[in-house]
């Protein structure tokens, strides 16, 4: 794929705050899903080294073994964006919430509802009020421009 910056076999990227990696291997279960990744890191490229070298992608990660389970919802607009306001139920955004379950940087086991985080590269989140210590929920309350969705659009 052109301009395709993602970590791929024989592709070098960074992890955003730490080193430069290359995919050596993927493997995959009997039904094509990834179930590894395996990669060698350049050990001269730590992040802030003062490293030259540059690539084009840059990974954002949390670390597997301190990472917890978030749910993000997503919200949108409510009505669908052509709405003209006369068919409430016909103009309803069947899709104005999407939920995720993903993984955390450690720090959000400590949050508490109200407190505000920047996800990079996905916008700005609150902490839900029916978040718990052993359910944490982040509401998305503004969204960044997303460039990669507006060019796959072309």
């Amino acid at each position: 794929v052109k301009k395709f910056f993602r970590l791929a076999p024989g592709k070098e990227v960074r992890l955003k705050g730490a080193y430069f990696i290359t995919c050596t291997d993927v493997i995959k279960d009997e039904n094509g899903n990834i179930t590894e990744i395996h990669c060698t890191y350049d050990p001269e490229t730590k992040s802030g080294s003062g490293c030259t070298r540059k690539v084009k992608g840059t990974l954002h990660w949390v670390e597997a073994s301190t990472a917890v389970d978030i749910e993000s919802r997503l919200y949108d607009y409510l009505l669908k964006e052509d709405s003209d306001g006369k068919d409430f139920l016909g103009d309803f955004n069947h899709d104005s919430l999407q939920v995720f379950h993903s993984k955390g940087e450690a720090c959000l086991a400590n949050t508490v509802p109200g407190d505000h985080f920047q996800f990079l590269r996905q916008g700005y989140f609150v902490t839900d009020k029916d978040s718990t210590p052993n359910h944490i929920v982040m509401n998305r309350i503004v969204g960044l421009r997303d460039s990669w969705a507006k060019a796959q659009k072309k």
